[in-house]
């Protein structure tokens, strides 16, 4: 899923040009990073956009910059969808609606970042918003049957994560293959979810501390 740009309206001439390449650097880094980690060449990244290293660089004055500008606008895609999911009407309805938007958008794709990136203060605060809002949906849709009782918040950030991770974009042939395939995989492990399964997780939950200490640099 592209990074949205939040006013087009509002943008002609070299600005619009400037967003638009914004955006191509932004999706091409997402895909560059999350497949070879955060010490792939940044030429790499201005290669795969289709722009030349002096627009990158006018952007981003650095490759840490612009990893740490692509992990704060995917957790903000994030809590729009956590949004979007606390205002459905019907929990579960709310939290599969979560689980597939974040998926689409990969917003746990960078995952593979984790302990490669300087943590800022804005990224750290707008990940406790994230686990917070996952921390709601998952307790509404426990509240009323709908999940199972020993799923637990970062289950589902987890199981997030694992369906973001894409190998290589295939070849158009088999692009729609690749699709359907993700989709029937995360309708199964979402029917897993559901309150109702009688086989019990193996082994402890996950704890925040594992979760969030990933981020800390290596």
């Amino acid at each position: 899923m592209a990074f949205r740009d939040l006013n087009p309206e509002s943008a002609r001439g070299r600005q619009a040009e400037a967003r638009r390449n914004d955006k191509a650097v932004l999706e091409a880094a997402r895909d560059v990073f999350s497949e070879h980690g955060a010490g792939a060449p940044i030429s790499a990244v201005a290669e795969r956009a289709g722009v030349g290293m002096g627009t990158l660089y006018r952007r981003y004055g650095s490759k840490t910059e612009l990893l740490q500008r692509l992990c704060l606008l995917a957790m903000e895609q994030a809590l729009e969808a956590a949004g979007a999911a606390l205002a459905a009407p019907d929990a579960w309805t709310g939290l599969a609606i979560f689980v597939r938007d974040s998926v689409e958008m990969r917003s746990g794709a960078l995952a593979a970042l984790a302990g490669q990136v300087d943590v800022t203060p804005e990224m750290r605060a707008t990940a406790e918003r994230g686990i917070a809002a996952v921390s709601q949906i998952v307790a509404r849709a426990q509240r009323d049957g709908s999940l199972r009782a020993d799923v637990t918040p970062l289950d589902i950030s987890y199981l997030i994560e694992a369906f973001s991770r894409r190998p290589p974009a295939p070849a158009a042939t088999y692009a729609d293959e690749e699709r359907i395939v993700r989709d029937r995989l995360l309708t199964i492990a979402l029917d897993g979810l559901r309150a109702g399964g009688t086989t019990p997780l193996p082994g402890r939950p996950p704890t925040r501390a594992s979760y969030v200490g990933r981020w800390d640099r290596r």
